[in-house]
């Protein structure tokens, strides 16, 4: 259970050094003042000294927070045992906050419109940054409703789009086979949001390793966090993690970005309550050939259930993946598939596109996705000095990673963070509410 939490405002991280700042002549809060080594990179080894910035999580949430701190000029760790292998791993990269959109959860909308739109700048800086593609199609979004039924739902969630202003039109079944023509006879209506695209989540988490790997003052640790450090006495600031090997990381401002684990990271940190549970999910990966054109990212309602099948672009030999999803189910991260999950996916996703029966299944991937009683994130800073939030994006930790950035940027800079941000407030789950939180007014 959470403590009850200080109806303070919440304090703003120590700030570390800035962009024209060194971080070797202004040590961060709780930091030695050491200077970073020449060269960190990858390591299970001892950190020598403290860093700047410490971010507990490998994934493409954490990597994207620690990406930021690294291009503001600061040191910054990474904690994380095996990076990139949790939800990011599993995650299909759909950009989708149209056709995610659900009733009564129009904040998800406008945070997930707000990052949507932030992707083609964030995609451009990170393969600039890195050298390598991220992937990113904006090619739009097709779906498709099974049957009577499952047309009726789909118009009510078109009437709920309509309502929020969001660009979805109703199309024709032939329509959608104009610009589908794999879509199978047995469609009863279709629906068409042109600004849903996708990108590719193990492209981009490769380049955010990349992009850390070109900084001599960026470390990945793979090892496992167990708590979180901090000073003595009421109020006292975080000040690092206790790795599963008993070596202490300090750092002036600790990002918590451990997914479904960061609930219980927060044992020591009574007065912040940010419950995050493991939700189990399992993708599937086939192999298309040439013949198998499917080019935009098709989601459907089949008797009630939904489906999606995206396709990335084609290699050179024109094969290309196509990613089948997702189960969702309260479970924990147990990594194994279940028979009954591939069979629903794959009867579902061929119901709307029969020519999937023809590709080879090469990879079932179950994961668990980090979520929330709200399906909100916990994203900000918190009462504590030096801890600042990134988890539990539940289903949309891709779609959510710039303006996760965005958010973390601010942090660091004593800026306000983006309105769709501050319109969450990662305390919500306080025993005591907290007020309107002054110091992030939207920017």
């Amino acid at each position: 259970m959470c403590a009850a939490l200080s109806t303070d405002h919440p304090v703003l991280p120590a700030r570390p050094p800035g962009r024209g700042e060194s971080p070797r002549e202004v040590p961060p809060s709780g930091a030695v003042g050491r200077a970073a080594p020449a060269h960190r990179g990858t390591t299970d080894e001892e950190p020598d000294g403290a860093t700047d910035v410490l971010v507990v999580g490998g994934g493409i949430v954490g990597l994207t927070a620690a990406w930021r701190a690294s291009r503001a000029g600061l040191r910054v760790t990474v904690l994380d045992p095996s990076p990139g292998d949790g939800a990011t791993h599993a995650a299909a990269g759909m950009l989708a906050p149209v056709t995610e959109a659900d009733f009564g959860e129009e904040a998800a909308l406008r945070l997930g419109a707000d990052s949507a739109a932030r992707w083609p700048v964030f995609a451009a800086e990170l393969e600039a940054g890195s050298g390598l593609s991220v992937g990113l199609r904006t090619t739009g979004t097709l779906t498709l409703a099974y049957d009577g039924d499952d047309l009726a739902l789909g118009r009510r969630v078109r009437a709920l789009q309509e309502a929020w202003g969001l660009d979805s039109t109703e199309i024709s079944v032939a329509a959608a086979r104009e610009r589908e023509p794999l879509v199978g006879p047995r469609v009863a209506g279709a629906f068409w949001a042109p600004g849903d695209h996708q990108v590719d989540p193990r492209a981009v988490h490769r380049a955010l390793t990349a992009a850390l790997a070109r900084d001599p003052r960026a470390a990945v640790v793979h090892r496992r966090a167990v708590r979180l450090l901090r000073s003595t006495g009421p109020g006292s600031p975080v000040t690092g993690a206790l790795d599963d090997a008993g070596v202490e990381h300090r750092a002036g401002t600790v990002v918590l970005a451990a997914g479904a684990d960061s609930g219980s990271l927060l044992a020591e940190v009574p007065e912040v309550c940010a419950p995050t549970r493991p939700v189990k999910g399992q993708t599937l990966r086939l192999d298309a050939p040439a013949w198998f054109t499917l080019d935009h990212v098709v989601r459907g309602i089949v008797q009630g259930r939904p489906v999606y099948v995206v396709p990335r672009t084609p290699g050179p030999d024109g094969h290309r993946e196509v990613v089948v999803g997702a189960t969702s189910e309260e479970h924990p991260d147990d990594r194994r598939a279940t028979a009954g999950g591939v069979f629903a996916l794959l009867r579902d996703a061929r119901a709307l596109l029969p020519g999937l029966d023809e590709l080879a299944l090469v990879e079932v991937t179950p994961r668990v996705r980090p979520g929330t009683p709200d399906n909100l994130p916990f994203l900000g800073p918190t009462t504590v000095p030096g801890l600042v939030l990134a988890t539990g994006h539940y289903r949309n930790g891709v779609l959510l990673a710039p303006v996760t950035g965005a958010a973390i940027d601010a942090v660091l800079a004593g800026e306000p963070v983006p309105s769709a941000v501050a319109a969450i407030d990662p305390l919500r789950f306080s025993p005591t509410p907290t007020p309107a939180r002054q110091g992030l007014a939207s920017r």
